[in-house]
């Protein structure tokens, strides 16, 4: 078949020698054995390369449209994921203010136990005091009235002009002075 195309062609070569040729000339025999290779040439790349190509290009759009799925598929996904996340957020927030409002109670229950024990030691620090004032007032209305009976038997000394020394006249003295605390 190729040597028909040959002689063909070399068949019609002088002739075109002969007429003077352009692009815009038509020439009939060589639109005929073009029209014959592009059949030719047609009908082997439907044959053999066309199915190849379709498969090809099949396997392709499966390929987007199994990736495409895939993508939509890890949307939803990730969609679930961020859901989750953001109620595990929610559920943080609300357990650390839960642990604030707990942490707050807990440092007002304690301020609060503090004052009560530090009001409780003023209070034993008052009592003590007070309770020391009044011992050592004693003491001192105790010495005043040791001295107040010395000086009583002084001046009674003097104006008896006797030495008044015994325990009885202490006595004595000590009775009057308590006779005299509970005058008003």
């Amino acid at each position: 078949m190729l040597k028909l195309v040959f002689l063909a062609v070399q068949d019609h070569a002088p002739a075109a020698q002969e007429h003077a040729s352009g692009p815009l000339t038509v020439e009939g025999g060589l639109m005929l054995w073009t029209i014959v290779v592009f059949l030719l040439l047609l009908a082997i790349l439907k044959r053999f390369a066309w199915p190849a190509i379709l498969g090809a290009v099949e396997a392709r759009e499966q390929a987007l449209e199994r990736q495409l799925a895939e993508a939509a598929h890890d949307r939803e996904q990730a969609a679930a994921i961020l859901a989750e996340h953001q109620k595990l957020i929610a559920e943080a927030k609300t357990q650390a203010h839960a642990i604030i409002v707990e942490a707050r109670s807990v440092a007002d229950k304690d301020r609060a136990h503090a004052i009560e024990k530090t009001k409780a030691e003023q209070e034993e620090l008052l009592a003590r005091a007070r309770r020391e004032i009044a011992a050592e007032r004693d003491r001192a209305v105790a010495e005043l009235r040791r001295d107040a009976v010395d000086v009583s038997l002084a001046a009674a000394s003097k104006l008896i002009e006797k030495r008044l020394d015994g325990e009885t006249d202490r006595k004595l003295v000590q009775d009057f002075l308590v006779t005299l605390d509970e005058r008003p």
